[in-house]
């Protein structure tokens, strides 16, 4: 048994193949990158990773009932992100930002994940192909990864408080399968701190400057042969550091932090353009 420790969901048992799992170096790999992307470049308090949103996901899941392979499926749903998570899309031109989702299985099987599944019974594919409602449902419905990042980037953000958060998970519960929300003030709470996320997180220029920049500098690297596209499955340190290697590269970063043409950036529309989110939580 593994016990994992959240500030979201407090202290849960996990058996051994949760141990295993983290121990692999995909899994680890999503410890070092940041879950938005470069905007840690600009603001240092939006920091947390890709593998704190799978381990919260994890946790939601089996806080809801959920099986453990559904727990298994939430712990590996951001395994294919690329360094500086969303930013890859803005890299790969992936107006829909799935690119890691048209990349899942590739990366699942390069990696030891199947090995570790079989060794407790379980099949890859089942993970691949299978069809996990509590972890997934379409927008804009709730569900346990956009539950989790919601709560988890808003905190971040200083959107909402941590106790607000707690609070507002001890009104979700399942119904005919789906997540809902069983007071009408917590319904309409949510909906509207995703609303402030998307506005004030999401779409903020200064952060969407970072992002933009950021994918900018890795898409003209990939151009010259700087930087090859199995670059943007490392950490992003180790991402930053091949950049930095370069001198263009290294005042490119040194740009971006300290917010140099931020102004024009803004001013002549280069900002990216993000994913439309929704969201409309169900009362019960």
């Amino acid at each position: 048994m593994i016990q994992i420790n959240d500030f979201l969901y407090g202290k849960m048992d996990f058996p051994q193949v949760f141990e295993d799992l983290l121990n692999t170096d995909a899994l680890k790999r999503l410890g070092g990158v940041h879950q938005s992307g470069a905007i840690f470049l600009v603001n240092p308090d939006i920091c947390h990773s890709r593998l704190e949103h799978a381990i919260g996901v994890t946790m939601l899941i089996k806080k809801l009932g959920g099986s453990e392979l559904e727990q298994i499926a939430g712990l590996l749903h951001d395994i294919s992100h690329t360094a500086f998570s969303h930013v890859g899309d803005y890299v790969f031109d992936h107006v829909e930002e799935d690119y890691h989702e048209q990349v899942f299985a590739e990366i699942i099987y390069r990696s030891e994940i199947p090995d570790v599944l079989l060794k407790y019974g379980y099949d890859v594919k089942e993970i691949i192909y299978g069809t996990f409602d509590i972890l997934e449902q379409p927008m804009p419905f709730l569900c346990a990864d956009r539950l989790d990042y919601t709560l988890r980037d808003s905190i971040h953000g200083g959107i909402i408080s941590r106790q607000s958060a707690r609070n507002f998970l001890l009104s979700v519960v399942m119904n005919n399968g789906r997540m809902a929300v069983n007071d009408d003030q917590q319904v309409a709470w949510i909906n509207e701190v995703f609303e402030k996320l998307n506005n004030e997180v999401f779409k903020l220029p200064l952060h969407l400057y970072a992002n933009g920049k950021m994918a900018e500098l890795i898409k003209r690297f990939l151009h010259k042969g700087l930087l090859k596209e199995s670059d943007m499955f490392k950490t992003d340190t180790l991402l930053l550091n091949k950049i930095r290697t370069n001198y263009e590269g290294y005042e490119a970063i040194k740009a971006i932090k300290q917010l140099r043409g931020l102004s024009e950036y803004i001013r002549h529309g280069s900002l990216p353009k993000i994913k439309n989110r929704t969201l409309k939580a169900m009362l019960v």
